[in-house]
């Protein structure tokens, strides 16, 4: 039964338009679905509270109120989606098969689904815990939800339901954004002695990050391999017969558990000063744009093991325990001291033009959260 409800939530929310406005403007934002939730919620006889701190950008927190003599179980996935280019009936969810199509079925409506359904099936158990689900904005881009969301939520264990193939994800990456400008000099094209191109002066920066990039491959992390860095974007010139006074470069470098801002800072400071030596002339400043911390929690860690057990039961033998190249506000969720794992179903095409989700593995995903609120809520 709650494995159906999950997918026939999961079609409601893929009808419901959810593109972030940051990523897309004139994007629809989380409104619309956040009312859906909340009133779905409602009609459950679940607890619902709309956190809306930044404007036009709402989050649901959804609570099963237990006893009060048990532990707390959060479970959390974001409500945005990514735009819609390339897709020709987008919020229009079709299933063909097993398959869900739609955008935000595999990323990650068919997570929430499952998040919330479990959560209204753990409280007819009548649980000593609390089981939270935050439903959470912005993922996609700032991830303004989920740290709104900590500031009024605590909880014992968390799993954030980000598509894992019905995997066990421990750790993931973190990326550090960083933005570079080199400052050159205006001129006519026809006086070379007036101007200074900023744009050959970042040649030597650009092969730099080259070479970290190779130095950084030299080493893997065991579960979510190795760490990279490259130059996203470069922005420079005013027309083709003027030298160029500035170019920008802005890099991304993934972490890996164990990295942070401060070692990636470091890098890249060593490296500036590395092209001054060579080139005493240039001007080049750096700053850092966005940090997203890397995830990791110990393969023995109690909630590994629960979770292990509940989707061995429901799948018929215990699910891989594995790292994840991308990053997730379980980064965040983890960081507030909560043991934190992702754990949801499998599909194709996150950000992609054609996305689906599974609707067995939504169902499978559904049950064995519900099995893991008993047993963590007791």
């Amino acid at each position: 039964m709650g494995g159906r409800d999950a997918i026939e939530l999961t079609r409601a929310l893929v009808g419901i338009d959810s593109v972030n406005p940051a990523l897309v403007p004139g994007g629809a934002g989380e409104r619309d679905v956040a009312a859906a939730i909340a009133a779905w919620a409602g009609d459950a006889g679940l607890e619902v509270r709309v956190l809306e701190e930044t404007p036009g950008r709402p989050s649901v927190l959804v609570r099963a109120a237990g006893s009060g003599s048990g532990r707390t179980l959060l479970l959390c996935g974001h409500i945005d989606t990514v735009g819609t280019a390339g897709m020709s009936a987008p919020h229009e969810p079709r299933l063909d098969g097993d398959r869900l199509h739609g955008r935000g079925s595999y990323d990650m409506k068919a997570g929430v689904a499952a998040a919330l359904v479990a959560c209204r099936d753990a409280a007819a158990r009548g649980l000593a815990g609390d089981v939270v689900v935050a439903a959470v904005a912005d993922e996609e881009h700032a991830s303004i939800g989920v740290q709104e969301a900590l500031r009024h939520v605590s909880a014992d264990a968390a799993v954030v339901t980000e598509p894992t193939e019905l995997e066990i994800v421990i750790a993931h990456k973190g990326f550090v954004w960083t933005e570079l400008t080199v400052e050159g000099r205006a001129a006519h094209g026809s006086r070379p002695h007036l101007g200074v191109d900023a744009i050959v002066k970042a040649g030597p920066l650009l092969s730099g990050i080259g070479a970290l990039d190779e130095r950084l491959g030299e080493h893997e992390h065991p579960l979510v391999g190795r760490s990279s860095v490259h130059a996203s974007m470069i922005e420079g010139g005013l027309d083709l017969a003027t030298y160029p006074d500035r170019c920008t470069v802005k890099l991304e470098r993934r972490t890996v558990p164990g990295e942070d801002a401060q070692g990636v800072e470091r890098e890249i400071a060593e490296l500036l000063e590395r092209c001054r030596r060579e080139d005493p002339a240039l001007a080049v400043e750096a700053r850092t744009l966005l940090v997203r911390p890397p995830f990791e929690v110990g393969a023995d860690a109690s909630l590994v093991g629960a979770l292990s057990d509940m989707a061995a039961a429901r799948l018929g033998s215990p699910p891989p325990v594995v790292g994840a190249s991308y990053w997730a506000d379980s980064a965040f969720i983890a960081a507030a001291g909560i043991p934190t794992v992702l754990f949801g179903p499998t599909g194709e095409g996150a950000h992609a033009a054609e996305e689906w989700v599974s609707a067995s593995a939504t169902a499978a995903c559904t049950d064995v959260l519900v099995e893991l609120a008993a047993s963590v809520c007791g």
